[in-house]
């Protein structure tokens, strides 16, 4: 079978332990970044399957259409908002979907860089850094975290660990979001906001944690953003598309709020420094390093190259739309 990797942007595929249990296939890799969808299909014309890793790529139905090889994709995320699942099932693709792990570790990956987004936009440290390079000592005031408050809104499994986190700082944890989330919250002993005004206006540092969906698309509003102080800190390591399009360059001009900790991005990859909030001097952008972390990247191959050798076999696993196998 001919397999194309694309998007692998680490080249940590290859690194990991199961690649070599494909041995006995022809697998190309490709680590560039892009989001142009004739590169996609250049990339994956001729082969029989495609790995994704998450959701790089959009595989919309013009690609899908121009890719009368392939008959497999296989997808290390369980979210496949990016995927024209219809358009595969049409051309009768067979894809397979990855596998929530019972620990839960690709969610404390993403916990951990919250805070350490939160930590180095508080201490300006990569500020410093860059400076004590350039021959000069320190010239900023950083800020505690102990005895302020830090609001968390989604108390999902990420949410749950940054606040727990926040606790053992000895911060004032908050939380925020829908019924089921604060039920979550007030279980384990956090305070819930009086109001969504009040979650906004108090917190010293807000942690966004929201799912990225239909109902969660802009949820976050300009209004919102505006009712944080001129010293609180915004975190985004969830989804750029929950706060409204444009609201947060537009609030951190204003200063409300008054810095900013953002990984993730309207679309992605962003290449050629071409994002509003990568020339703001309140602004701390990372490249959305959440989940990027070896063990959870061993996990999510390692189901991967089991689903590929199982389509291989013709015993698909893990398969999102079985209706193709029915046509079969």
């Amino acid at each position: 079978m001919k397999i194309s990797v694309i998007h692998d942007y680490s080249d940590v595929f290859r690194t990991t332990k199961h690649f070599a249990k494909l041995a006995g296939h022809e697998v190309v890799i490709h680590n560039d970044a892009y989001i142009d969808a004739d590169k996609v299909v250049e990339q994956i014309k001729g082969f029989d399957a495609v790995l994704l890793t998450q959701q790089r790529v959009p595989m919309t139905r013009a690609i899908i259409e121009k890719l009368p090889d392939l008959k497999f994709i296989c997808q290390t995320g369980r979210n496949v908002y990016h995927l024209d699942v219809p358009a595969c099932t049409d051309h009768g693709i067979v894809v397979s979907v990855g596998r929530l792990s019972g620990g839960h570790s690709r969610y404390s990956t993403t916990a951990e860089l919250t805070w350490g987004l939160i930590i180095s936009s508080l201490r300006s440290i990569p500020y410093e850094v860059e400076r004590f390079k350039q021959g000069h000592w320190h010239s900023t005031v950083g800020t505690k975290l102990n005895g302020r408050t830090l609001g968390v809104y989604a108390f999902g499994h990420i949410g749950a660990a940054v606040a727990r986190v926040g606790k053992a700082f000895g911060m004032n944890v908050v939380c925020w979001g829908r019924e089921g989330s604060l039920a979550r919250a007030q279980a384990e002993g956090f305070d819930i906001a009086a109001s969504r005004e009040a979650f906004f206006e108090n917190a010293d540092i807000i942690s966004l944690h929201l799912p990225g969906n239909k109902a969660t698309h802009g949820l976050i509003t300009g209004a919102d953003l505006a009712r944080m102080k001129p010293t609180s800190l915004l975190v985004n390591t969830s989804r750029a598309p929950i706060i409204e399009a444009g609201a947060l360059a537009a609030a951190l001009a204003k200063g409300r709020p008054g810095f900013a900790a953002v990984d993730v991005y309207e679309n992605e990859p962003v290449t050629g420094a071409n994002y509003p909030l990568l020339s703001m001097k309140n602004a701390l952008c990372t490249p959305h390093l959440g989940y990027a972390e070896r063990g959870g990247y061993e996990s999510m191959y390692a189901t991967a190259v089991e689903q590929l050798l199982a389509f291989a076999e013709g015993k698909p696993t893990d398969v999102l739309n079985p209706e193709v196998l029915a046509k079969k």
